[in-house]
């Protein structure tokens, strides 16, 4: 397995992701070339840090680097030489086997999807994201690829979405579920409505409508719908969760005696943050591209880096596009 790292994708890249690369070096064996792409003096000088580093790490150079703010397929077109741009073309070459960029989250679907293309029968791709529940994790996407969705698209997700749990999370047969404002058929709007039909006929463990109330409880294990509506959901979870971790921290160190309870509570906390930390899944993959493309956050640290560079090797190992391709076949001809 070769992955090829955007290292001057992130906000305080290069450093985080130099030293997440050279963990996962380490850690996963099978790995047998890490390939960090970007501004070589300055990889160069991240790696001097670790004299110990593995031999499996190389540098690629790249001298320009697509920014968090800038429009995506504008700087795709004009940056020809990006540090994004490189490692997706290392792919496509048939050098790397797998790309992963915590830089601008645009820049990386449109650089995958232009030089990938889709898998055959995909009309988009969508980011899934993995999140905790009640009854263990579940996906969730599109989270941020497609504003906008034709029906046909937000059923596709369905599909790639289960064999994401299936293959990845080793659930079963997925319950996949359609996020909109209410349980009944004829709520949500007319993309929704067409799509709760064409899912409903189709061969998919499809348990209709969810709220986003339910998410948490586990009663899905797949949730599809539009990027707009997911990175919506997936903002307010963070948000909701870093405010809760806050309040719970300030509520225990009030006082000493509630310092003292603190103690006995450890472990438990530490079990819940456990639990909860997106870190630990390192990245979200773009669902749908023919080619695999893991997607971190612009905070990415260097543990969730090490830890997205291990999902990339899963995934390989896992087949995951190919039996996505075949599932979207059989819905195709089924639906």
């Amino acid at each position: 397995m070769r992955i090829a790292v955007d290292a001057m994708g992130g906000d305080l890249a290069p450093a985080p992701i130099v030293e997440g690369a050279v963990d996962a070096a380490r850690r996963y064996k099978r790995i047998e070339r890490i390939v960090l792409v970007g501004d070589q003096a300055a990889i160069d000088a991240e790696l001097a840090k670790y004299p110990d580093r593995p031999a499996t790490l190389t540098v690629q150079h790249a001298t320009e680097v697509v920014g968090m703010d800038e429009a995506p397929a504008q700087a795709i077109r004009r940056k020809k030489d990006s540090s994004i741009t490189r490692a997706v073309e290392l792919v496509k070459a048939g050098e790397a086997d797998a790309v992963f960029s915590a830089g601008n989250t645009g820049a990386a679907v449109a650089a995958t999807t232009l030089r990938l293309r889709t898998l055959p029968g995909i009309g988009r791709p969508a980011i899934a994201v993995v999140l905790p529940s009640m009854r263990g994790p579940w996906v969730l996407l599109d989270a941020g690829a497609n504003t906008d969705c034709a029906p046909e698209w937000l059923c596709q997700f369905a599909v790639m979405g289960q064999e994401y749990a299936r293959h990845i999370l080793k659930q079963a047969n997925p319950s996949i579920g359609l996020l909109n404002i209410g349980g009944e058929a004829t709520k949500g709007n007319d993309t929704t409505k067409l799509a709760y039909k064409m899912l409903e006929r189709s061969p998919l463990n499809f348990v209709g409508n969810v709220e986003s109330g339910d998410l948490f409880d586990g009663r899905v294990q797949v949730a599809v719908t539009d990027g707009f509506v997911g990175n919506v959901v997936l903002k307010t979870a963070e948000g909701v969760a870093k405010a809760m971790g806050r309040w719970i921290k300030d509520e225990l160190t009030r006082n000493p005696v509630r310092m003292a309870g603190a103690l006995l509570l450890k472990r438990g906390l530490a079990s819940i943050k456990e639990r909860s930390d997106p870190e630990t899944y390192g990245g979200a993959p773009l669902l749908g591209v023919n080619g695999v493309c893991i997607i971190g956050h612009g905070s990415s640290s260097a543990f969730a880096v090490s830890n997205a560079i291990r999902v990339c090797g899963e995934w390989e190992r896992q087949q995951v596009n190919e039996q996505i391709a075949e599932q979207v076949k059989a819905f195709g001809s089924g639906a």
